[in-house]
């Protein structure tokens, strides 16, 4: 009988188990893949995250880019230096997400890998997890299962805001020198955007859409993008992936249970930044079960409270962004990347130095000005 199972190895579940078992709580990590398991994602890391723990990261990150290149079909670049007081992280997920585990286990966190959870119950007080190797007993869940993960649905939490938008990414390996960028091109791909980032001893290619619309070919895209740094896409192997946006705040508590990371849909709309939020609701879930465990009656009800307020506040400027922005990528190249200094907010937004709110409603107005002919400027 555990304190808390949770279900999933990503960043939130070893963020969660992490601060729980550090409170010393009993926690229990279920896992269905053997870890290290390779899992496709660009893989930048907000620095931001270094400040919800106590230990040094360094272990788990691959390089630390300081520079971004934007890019409107291959041409037209724009290079921002990031004047952020730490740059960055670029990470490989088998080594983050297992790192963050292993942290986890070092303060008491049990964990069972190879182990898939086939269907959950309550029973009067606590949960029963029934797994290919048994069932597990805890009074609380933290269901940290991804965007894939059947929990959010055994849970019970069917009027989800649930958007989905696709992903393909490609891992290449390459000979690196000096200091690289990171790099976002904007013309190839409809509602959405290709990505490049650079890793110790390669790059991780990839190409998403964020608002739906038409299908396209996403292998063709990356091919034709990927001849710019010399890479041969046939060599590469390829992952598609569904990624959780978020769209709107959600109740993201039931009996004794949460949702974190993908599973509660927190993925930045705009960017689709999702390493970052998946921890914040990690560290957030555990200090509400914690409290739960203590006594505090409405300490789930106040998790999903906390997350709308610090994260899903923002996050609906991004929303806003992405849906005039992605609507007309043209113009919004052209006044929202190539303007002085946009590149660096945005890089700066992806850093945690900076929030949307900051900078939204300015970008927003120029935009939409932008479309009215002769309102340009």
């Amino acid at each position: 009988m555990y304190d808390c199972i949770v279900v999933g190895a990503g960043p939130a579940g070893g963020s969660a188990a992490y601060h729980l078992a550090k409170r010393g709580r009993s926690v229990l990590i279920l896992e269905k893949e053997s870890l290290p398991r390779y899992k496709p994602c660009g893989g930048g890391v907000s620095p931001q995250v270094a400040q919800w723990f106590d230990f040094d990261f360094s272990p788990a990150i691959s390089i630390k880019v300081d520079a971004i290149r934007c890019t409107w079909k291959m041409g037209d670049p724009v290079d921002a230096k990031l004047n952020t007081p730490e740059p960055i992280w670029m990470v490989r997920r088998d080594v983050f997400d297992h790192f963050l585990v292993q942290q986890a286990q070092k303060q008491g966190a049990e964990l069972k890998d190879s182990i898939e959870v086939t269907g959950i119950e309550f029973k009067s007080d606590r949960w029963q997890v029934n797994t290919s190797n048994g069932p597990f007993e805890a009074r609380y869940l933290i269901a940290a299962d991804g965007a894939k993960g059947p929990m959010a649905k055994w849970l019970g939490f069917k009027e989800r805001k649930r958007r989905l938008a696709g992903a393909l990414e490609a891992e290449a390996p390459a000979q690196l020198s000096g200091s690289q960028s990171a790099h976002f091109e904007f013309g190839l791909v409809k509602n959405g955007y290709v990505w490049n980032f650079p890793k110790a001893d390669g790059y991780s290619v990839g190409v998403g859409t964020f608002r739906g619309g038409e299908p396209q070919d996403f292998k063709a895209i990356l091919n034709e993008y990927a001849t710019l740094f010399g890479i041969d896409m046939k060599t590469a192997k390829q992952f598609g992936h569904p990624i959780c946006l978020w769209d709107g705040d959600q109740k993201l508590h039931t009996q004794n249970a949460v949702l974190a990371g993908e599973a509660a849909c927190v993925v930045d709309p705009f960017t689709a930044e999702g390493i970052r939020p998946s921890i914040f609701t990690g560290v957030k879930a555990a200090e509400a079960i914690d409290q739960a465990l203590a006594g505090n009656a409405n300490a789930l009800a106040d998790y999903t409270e906390t997350v709308s307020k610090e994260w899903g506040t923002d996050m609906a400027w991004a929303q806003r962004l992405s849906g005039v922005f992605y609507r007309v990528p043209g113009i919004g190249y052209k006044v929202g990347v190539k303007r002085p200094g946009a590149a660096e907010r945005m890089g700066k937004i992806l850093c945690g130095e900076m929030k949307y709110g900051d900078v939204a409603s300015r970008a927003l107005k120029r935009l939409s000005t932008s479309f009215i002919p002769g309102m340009g400027g």
